[in-house]
């Protein structure tokens, strides 16, 4: 801290004489510091129900906050003091009283479905959890394990449960032409790296007449998506503790879905090549991964491309190499997804986009 304050006061003493000397590299800098503490104080207010609390609230004390929140009133006031001097919450002085400013709100609620972006946050927390182990692959290269992220796929789950409610049936469905129509009429289908399995079950709820399967490597996962499976009486869908580049499937399924899976695989060509045998022959790949450009300098204006490099430094790339994989990274882009799409033998790919994500492209491919 006193060497950002010393920064601070360095520029500002020498400001007369050298007015633009090292200013815009210093303010950005602090910025990024003052915004990271910021991103783990908003995805406290996620986890802990702040943020729902507040939106709930009128103006309120720090002990209204608390005790509507069911939390500790010292926390709270701290946490709500780093809210204030973020830009987040409103403070009345003269009668001590917080607020969630609905524009806010429409950002860092449950309610606000996909545009809940205090899910997002918690990544930070997340991946700095690994720092210190990818430290030393920097050092001597190798890769940090799956197992290394308890938290990893229930934040995951969190984030794409809220796309996949708002998108999956309506919009991303459609984009494969035909497909709604047979899979109310029965078809086969699977997804690979299916995670905790929501949007397969999603999809088994809404079409009782297909046969699914979902594969992952994760035992939790699948245990996860079992139980809410049964939860919900499915008896049309399945999941399968399996790793997807072992998959020898010949021509069984209509329709494979891989949902941001394939960017991390340790043998993505290899997983590729054997969805493409596993489909029949009017059978579709349905694959949705990050929206970029292979290329780093055509990613300059991605308004989530540091998320991007960051969590392919610390997770994706990472977890692909510790398995002595090709770590792809979360960036690869959409020229090497179609390079390896077109040698695993799809002969035809569309490269698709839902309005409002921009976080993800959709590829449709087929092998003729």
């Amino acid at each position: 801290m006193a060497t950002a304050a010393r920064a601070v006061e360095d520029r500002t003493a020498g400001a007369a004489e050298q007015p633009e000397a090292g200013s815009p590299a210093a303010e950005r800098l602090l910025g990024v510091l003052n915004d990271g503490c910021l991103a783990l104080m908003i995805s406290l207010g996620h986890r802990s129900g702040l943020f729902e609390a507040m939106a709930d609230l009128p103006p309120s004390t720090s002990e209204e906050v608390a005790r509507a929140a069911e939390l500790d009133e010292r926390y709270v006031r701290e946490w709500l003091g780093a809210m204030l001097v973020g830009g987040i919450v409103r403070y009345d002085p003269a009668r001590r009283t917080y607020r969630l400013p609905e524009e806010q709100a429409a950002f860092l609620t449950r309610r606000a479905g996909p545009d809940n972006l205090a899910v997002l946050m918690q990544y930070v927390a997340v991946l700095a959890g690994v720092e210190d182990r990818v430290l030393e692959c920097f050092r001597h290269g190798g890769g940090v394990p799956y197992s290394a992220y308890p938290r990893f796929q229930q934040v995951q789950a969190e984030e794409t449960r809220a796309v996949f409610d708002a998108t999956l049936l309506d919009r991303t469905l459609p984009l494969v032409p035909g497909l709604v129509e047979r899979l109310r009429a029965g078809i086969e289908v699977a997804e690979i790296g299916c995670g905790q399995g929501h949007a397969l079950n999603l999809m088994a709820a809404a079409f009782p007449n297909s046969r699914l399967v979902g594969l992952d490597l994760s035992k939790e996962g699948v245990a996860a998506a079992r139980a809410q499976a049964a939860v919900q009486g499915l008896e049309n869908v399945s999941f399968v503790v399996k790793d997807v580049a072992t998959l020898d499937s010949v021509g069984r399924y209509d329709l494979v879905t891989a949902f941001d899976a394939i960017h991390d695989q340790a043998e993505p060509r290899r997983v590729l090549r054997n969805v493409a045998r596993a489909l029949r022959p009017d059978g579709r790949l349905l694959m949705v991964d990050i929206r970029a450009r292979t290329a780093v300098h055509e990613n300059l204006d991605h308004p989530l491309g540091a998320l991007l490099y960051s969590i392919s430094c610390m997770h994706c790339m990472t977890v692909s190499l510790a398995q002595g994989g090709e770590g792809l990274g979360t960036a690869w882009g959409e020229e090497k997804a179609l390079e390896l799409l077109r040698e695993a033998g799809f002969a035809r790919v569309d490269v698709r986009q839902v309005e409002g994500d921009i976080m993800n492209s959709y590829y449709v491919a087929s092998r003729g």
